[in-house]
C-alpha cells in the first residue's frame, strides 16, 4: 500500500503537469483593459488584481510598482540618474513632455475603497488593506487611473515621432515581499522587480498601428477607426507592447521557437536572415533548453538599450565584420536577454550578474563554434597598416577581458554582486557584464567545458518560471563540476580582488623544468600554465593554492617558451610578465616595438608609440611634432611622452615631456598617489622662450559610492620657469624663479549641484601668498540656472617690483604657466580677448587690473533663455599704499558649451556703457577649451 504522503505528492506533481509550467507555484491574477488615446497620447486603464499572499507572513500593506510615473518630477530617482549621466533632457522638460499616472479609485472585492499613498519614492505606490491578509490567502482589488505617456527622447519607452508606442512597466505590477518589500524605483536600469502573474490585456489602440508584444496574442479584432487585442501572459512578468505605424514584426517559425522580431539588415537578405534565425534558436535550444511560452519577442529596441558595444556602433557603411556576423551576434545577444528576462526570476537589480554570466558566456561560445577566425577589427585585421597592431590580431572573443580591463585598471572595477544601481554606467552596461560571462569561461576552461554547459542548462530547466537565487545557481554548477570551484562564487564573483600572475624564473633539471610562479596580488585562483614552440602550444598544465611564491615542476617537452594564461580565459590585471623564454638568456629580454598611434599591450614587446601632433600660439605659430609614449590603450602605471615639435614661426624647438607614476592604494577613502615630472619649453614673446622643469606629488579621495562625482585632492609642486628673453624686452623680474605649490581641491561635478573649491598656497624667494577659489552652479526646478563664483587672494609677504606676480582682475599672467593661452603676452588683437576665469574673473579690461596686497571678487550669472545669461561682476582691489578699489562690470554671457566654449559681451562697467564705446568688437571676450584630452572627458564623464 502506498503511504498517504506518496499519494499526496503524486497528484500535486499530475496537477503541475496538466496546469502547465507557469502554474508550479501560487501566482497573482491580473484583468486589464486598455484603451490607447492618440490624441493625448494616454492609456485608460481598468485592473483587475487578485493578490496571493504565498509568504509566510501577514500583510497589512501592499506595494505596487508605478514605473509609469517616475517621468513626472524632477525629484524621481530616474531624474536623478540622468543627473549622475550629465543628462538634464527630463529636468528641463515641460509638463506636457513628462509620464504620469493619475489614480482615480482603489476598493477591495467589497468594493470598499482603499487608502492608498505613494511612497517617497513617487513611483511606488502603497496600498492599505482594509483587513490584513494572512499567509495563502488572497485579496482581490479594483484598480482604475489613466497613464500618460512620456515622449521616447528620454529612454526608448513612450511615444515616438511617427506615431509609434513602445509600452514598458507601463501598468500597476506587484512589488516583491521576501521577507521584506523589495521596492526599487526606475533608475533607466532595466530592472523592475515585480511579481509573477497570469495577465489578461484587453488593448484597445488605433486602427494603423501594427502590434509586437511578447505575450501571447490570443485574439486581434479590427473596430472603425481601432482595433482590440487580446493578450495572455501565464506565469510572467509585465507585458511589453509595441505598437508601429508599419509592419515592422515578422514571426519566424523555426523548429526549435518561434520568435516575432522586427531586427532586420538591409544588406543581408531575408532568406539568409531566415537561416541565420533558425541557427541561432537551434543553438539557445541546444544550450539551454525548451523555451516555455508560446512565442519570444526579439526587438530592435531592446537590442538598442543593450548594444553589442565596440566596432558595431560605427556608422554602418565603416563597420568592419560582414554582414551574415553582425546580423547573428545582434539577433543573438538580443535573443537571449529576452529569453532570460522572461523566464528566469532572479532579482534583476541585486543578482543581475547570474543572468549576464550565462548571456556573455553563450556568445562567447556561439563565436567559438561557428567564427572561430574572427577577428576583433574584423576585415580591417587584414589591411596593411591596421594589420601591424596588436588589437588587430586580437580575437573577437578577447574584447571580453580587455574591456574589462578598462574599469580594472582605472581602479574602477567592482564586484560582480554589487547592486545594479551601485554600479558606474560602463560596468553596468560593459565591464561587469562581460567579467561574468568571462568569469563562466574561466571555470569551463579550469573545469571541463561539458560540465559547464550541463550546468547552465541544468540550471535553466530546472529553475526557469520559478523563485530562483544565485545559490541555486553555484549549487547546480558544484553538483556538476568534477574540481573543487569554491574559488568562483567566494572570490571571482563575491570579491573584486584583482588576478596577477608571473614567471619568476625557470630552472632545467634534467628531463623536467622548475617553474618559480609568484602571485602579486594574492588571490588565490587557479593559474593556466601553457607551453609553447613555434608559437604553437605543445603543453597546459592548471595549478591551484598558489598565493604566494611557489614553484611547480612540469616535464620538459623542449618547449622555447612558457606563457601564463595563454589564451586570456583569466582577466588577469598585468600580461606583460607572463611569459619566459626558455631559448637562452639574450632571447629572455624584449625586443622594441615601434607602433604608430595607440596599440593594445603586447607582453612580448617593450612597446613605444609615437604620433604626429600639432600646437599653436602666435609666437611660435603652428608647432608640428611628434610624440613618443608608452601609453597603451588600457592604462599604466607608468607613463612617459615625450614630444618634441618644431615651431615654424620661430624656426626652433619646442615641445613638453613628462613622466607619471599612478599607484591605486585602495577603492574609496585615500584611493590614489601620484608621482610625475613635466617638463615644457615654448615661447611667450617673439625670441623669447619659457621653460618649465616641474615635479610634483599628489593624493587623491573619493567616497565609497563609485557613482558619485565628488573627489578631494591634495597636490604638492615645485614650478622652476626659465626664461631666455629677447635683449630687446624689458622686464622687472627675474628671469629665471622657482614657486612651492600646495592646492587643496574638493569638487563635485553635478549637472544640477555643481561645486568646487580650493584653497591654494604659494611660497618663493620674493612672495608668499593664499587664495581660495569657490564656485557653484544650481539648476532650479523652474530650469532657471544660477552660477555664483566668489574668489580671495592675500600676500602674505610681497617684496616684488612689478605686478608680474600680482593677482589679477581679468587676465592673470600666469607666471607657472598652467593656462593654454593662445597669446599670452599679447595686449591688443584676438588673442588678447581671450578669458580664462581665474583670479578675479572679471570680464571687462578695466585700467589698474592688478593687486599686489589683496583681491576680492564675486562673480554670478542667471540664465535668461537657453543659453543666454546675464552676468554681473563686484570686486574689491587692494594694493599697498593705495586706497581700496571698488571695481564692477556686467554684460551678457552665451554659455554655449559650459568651461568649454562661452562668449562675454560686456555692456557696463567701471569703464562705463561698454556697448556704446568705440572698437566694442574688441571688448568681446571669448573662452575655448582646444585640449582633445579635456574635449573627449565632455563625452566620457557619464561612462566612469
Amino acid at each position: 500500500m502506498r503511504p498517504k504522503g506518496s499519494i499526496l505528492c503524486f497528484v500535486c506533481l499530475c496537477l503541475v503537469l496538466l496546469l502547465g509550467p507557469g502554474c508550479a507555484f501560487a501566482q497573482h491574477i491580473n484583468i486589464l483593459k486598455a484603451e490607447l488615446d492618440p490624441d493625448t497620447r494616454e492609456i485608460e486603464i481598468q485592473q483587475e488584481f487578485t493578490y496571493q499572499n504565498d509568504s509566510q507572513d501577514t500583510l497589512a500593506v501592499l506595494y505596487f510598482n508605478d514605473w509609469a510615473h517616475s517621468y513626472s518630477s524632477k525629484k524621481t530617482d530616474l531624474a536623478r540618474r540622468f543627473a549622475e549621466d550629465f543628462k538634464k533632457s527630463l529636468h528641463l522638460a515641460k509638463a506636457d513632455e513628462r509620464g504620469s499616472t493619475r489614480i482615480f479609485g482603489m476598493s477591495d472585492f467589497e468594493f470598499r475603497n482603499l487608502n492608498w499613498k505613494r511612497t517617497p519614492k513617487r513611483d511606488l505606490i502603497e496600498i492599505q488593506l482594509n483587513r490584513p491578509l494572512p499567509p495563502g490567502a488572497s485579496v482581490k482589488m479594483y484598480l482604475t487611473y489613466t497613464v500618460t505617456l512620456p515622449p521616447n527622447k528620454y529612454t526608448p519607452y513612450g511615444y515616438d515621432p511617427r506615431g509609434g508606442y513602445y509600452l514598458k512597466d507601463w501598468y500597476l505590477t506587484p512589488a516583491v515581499y521576501e521577507d521584506d518589500w523589495q521596492l526599487y524605483s526606475n533608475k533607466n536600469l532595466e530592472d523592475l522587480y515585480t511579481g509573477i502573474t497570469n495577465t489578461t490585456i484587453t488593448l484597445t489602440y488605433p486602427e494603423n498601428l501594427f502590434l509586437g508584444t511578447n505575450y501571447n496574442e490570443v485574439n486581434i479584432t479590427s473596430y472603425p477607426a481601432k482595433q482590440v487585442a487580446t493578450l495572455k501572459g501565464v506565469g510572467r512578468k509585465s507585458g511589453d507592447v509595441i505598437l508601429n505605424s508599419s509592419r515592422k514584426f515578422i514571426k519566424h517559425v523555426t523548429p526549435y521557437l518561434i520568435v516575432v522580431t522586427d531586427i532586420r539588415s538591409p544588406k543581408y537578405d531575408e532568406i539568409s536572415q531566415g537561416i541565420s534565425i533558425n541557427r541561432i534558436t537551434q543553438f539557445i535550444h541546444e544550450n539551454l533548453g525548451d523555451y516555455p511560452y508560446e512565442q519570444l519577442l526579439v526587438s530592435e529596441t531592446d537590442f538598442n538599450k543593450n548594444p553589442l558595444y565596440g566596432l558595431n556602433q560605427l556608422p554602418s557603411f565603416i563597420r568592419p565584420y560582414e554582414e551574415q556576423f553582425q546580423f547573428e551576434m545582434k539577433f543573438l545577444k538580443t535573443a537571449l536577454l529576452s529569453q532570460l528576462r522572461e523566464t528566469l526570476f532572479l532579482n534583476p537589480r541585486k543578482e543581475q550578474w547570474v543572468t549576464d554570466a550565462i548571456v556573455n558566456y553563450l556568445m562567447i561560445r556561439f563565436v567559438q563554434t561557428y567564427y572561430p577566425d574572427q577577428k576583433l577589427l574584423g576585415k580591417l585585421s587584414s589591411i596593411w597598416p591596421v594589420s601591424t597592431f596588436t588589437l588587430a590580431q586580437m580575437s573577437f572573443n578577447d574584447q571580453y577581458p580587455f574591456l574589462y580591463m578598462l574599469t580594472a585598471r582605472k581602479n574602477l572595477d567592482q564586484r560582480l554582486t554589487t547592486s545594479n544601481d551601485s554600479l558606474i554606467k560602463f560596468n553596468q552596461k560593459i565591464a561587469n557584464t562581460y567579467k561574468a560571462g568571462l568569469g563562466l569561461a574561466y571555470l569551463a576552461a579550469y573545469t571541463e567545458r561539458e560540465e559547464v554547459d550541463k550546468s547552465i542548462e541544468q540550471f535553466y530547466n530546472t529553475y526557469k518560471l520559478k523563485p530562483v537565487t544565485p545559490s541555486d545557481f553555484r549549487r547546480v554548477v558544484e553538483s556538476n563540476v568534477s574540481r573543487d570551484v569554491s574559488w568562483f562564487f567566494d572570490t571571482y564573483v563575491e570579491t573584486d580582488k584583482r588576478i596577477d600572475f608571473k614567471i619568476k624564473r625557470v630552472d632545467k633539471l634534467e628531463d623536467t623544468l622548475a617553474v618559480v610562479l609568484k602571485n602579486k596580488s594574492g588571490t588565490n585562483v587557479p593559474i593556466s600554465l601553457f607551453g609553447l614552440k613555434n608559437d604553437s602550444v605543445i603543453s597546459n598544465y592548471w595549478f591551484s593554492n598558489i598565493t604566494g611564491i611557489d614553484t611547480v615542476l612540469i616535464p620538459d617537452r623542449e618547449e622555447d617558451r612558457l606563457v601564463l594564461n595563454y589564451d586570456q580565459n583569466i582577466p588577469e590585471f598585468n600580461q606583460r610578465d607572463n611569459w619566459k623564454s626558455l631559448s637562452g638568456f639574450f632571447s629572455s629580454n624584449k625586443k622594441l616595438k615601434l607602433q604608430f598611434l595607440k596599440d593594445a599591450e603586447n607582453p612580448y614587446y617593450n612597446q613605444l608609440f609615437y604620433m604626429p601632433v600639432a600646437g599653436f600660439n602666435v609666437y611660435d605659430g603652428i608647432s608640428p611634432g611628434i610624440r613618443f609614449s608608452n601609453k597603451t590603450l588600457l592604462e599604466r602605471p607608468f607613463i612617459f611622452s615625450l614630444a618634441p615639435s618644431f615651431a615654424l614661426k620661430e624656426r626652433s624647438l619646442v615641445g613638453v615631456a613628462g613622466f607619471n607614476y599612478r599607484k591605486y592604494l585602495r577603492k574609496s577613502g585615500l584611493y590614489v598617489a601620484n608621482y610625475s615630472l613635466n617638463m615644457s619649453s615654448f615661447h611667450f614673446q617673439t625670441n623669447s622662450r619659457y621653460s618649465t622643469v616641474t615635479p610634483a606629488f599628489g593624493l587623491g579621495w573619493r567616497p565609497d559610492d563609485l557613482i558619485s562625482n565628488e573627489r578631494r585632492s591634495l597636490v604638492f609642486r615645485y614650478v622652476n620657469v626659465f626664461r631666455d628673453i629677447d635683449p630687446s624686452l624689458v622686464i622687472e623680474t627675474d628671469p629665471d624663479y622657482s614657486v612651492f605649490n600646495v592646492r587643496y581641491n574638493h569638487y563635485n561635478n553635478d549637472i544640477i549641484d555643481f561645486f568646487s573649491w580650493f584653497v591654494d598656497g604659494q611660497h618663493s624667494a620674493d612672495f608668499s601668498k593664499l587664495s581660495l577659489n569657490f564656485e557653484y552652479r544650481k539648476l532650479f526646478d523652474n530650469n532657471t540656472q544660477l552660477n555664483l563664483r566668489f574668489f580671495a587672494g592675500k600676500f602674505l609677504r610681497n617684496e616684488t617690483n612689478s605686478d608680474f606676480f600680482s593677482f589679477a582682475l581679468d587676465r592673470p599672467t600666469d607666471y607657472l604657466f598652467d593656462y593654454d593661452y593662445l597669446g599670452r603676452s599679447e595686449e591688443s588683437g584676438i588673442t588678447s580677448q581671450q578669458i580664462i576665469i581665474a583670479e578675479g574673473g572679471f570680464k571687462s579690461q578695466l585700467e589698474n587690473p592688478f593687486a599686489n596686497d589683496w583681491l576680492v571678487t564675486t562673480n554670478a550669472s542667471v540664465n535668461l533663455w537657453r543659453w543666454i545669461e546675464f552676468y554681473g561682476d563686484l570686486g574689491l582691489v587692494k594694493n599697498r599704499g593705495i586706497d581700496t578699489r571698488f571695481v564692477y562690470d556686467s554684460g551678457i554671457r552665451l554659455n554655449l558649451v559650459t568651461d568649454y566654449f562661452e562668449l562675454y559681451f560686456p555692456i557696463y562697467s567701471n569703464n562705463g556703457w561698454e556697448i556704446a564705446q568705440p572698437a566694442y568688437d574688441e571688448k568681446i571676450r571669448f573662452l575655448v577649451t582646444l585640449s582633445p584630452k579635456t574635449l573627449i572627458g565632455l563625452f566620457t564623464r557619464k561612462w566612469f
